[in-house]
């Protein structure tokens, strides 16, 4: 299997999709992290919500592309500012990407 620098292979014993693997544990990370950090910020419901997306896309097999793209957008958005904030950021980031791009649009 070949791999792109940086990522890293995920075993799991039940047989999930090792990219869903590691996209639920980064959220699961961020989520964490968010939980814990102690100063509100303006959008922080946003990134709460779409963090709740990507974890019920995630359980529900491979997810779309495109609409993990579309929250790790609304997330960085909300959260980027947010130095504490950025290494599960990047996390998940990662583990979206494990994903590849979207299937290109015919003209």
């Amino acid at each position: 299997m070949l791999r792109s620098v940086g990522q890293r292979r995920v075993r799991t014993g039940s047989g999930e999709d090792p990219r869903v693997a590691e996209l639920r544990a980064a959220v699961s990370r961020l989520r964490r992290e968010l939980a814990g950090h102690p100063v509100e910020f303006t959008d922080r419901g946003i990134a709460e919500d779409e963090l709740a997306a990507l974890d019920a896309m995630a359980a529900g097999g491979v997810p779309e592309v495109r609409r993990l793209r579309r929250s790790l957008l609304l997330i960085a958005g909300s959260i980027g500012s947010v130095s504490a904030l950025s290494n599960g950021l990047t996390g998940v980031r990662q583990a979206v990407e494990l994903f590849g791009e979207p299937p290109r649009e015919l003209r």
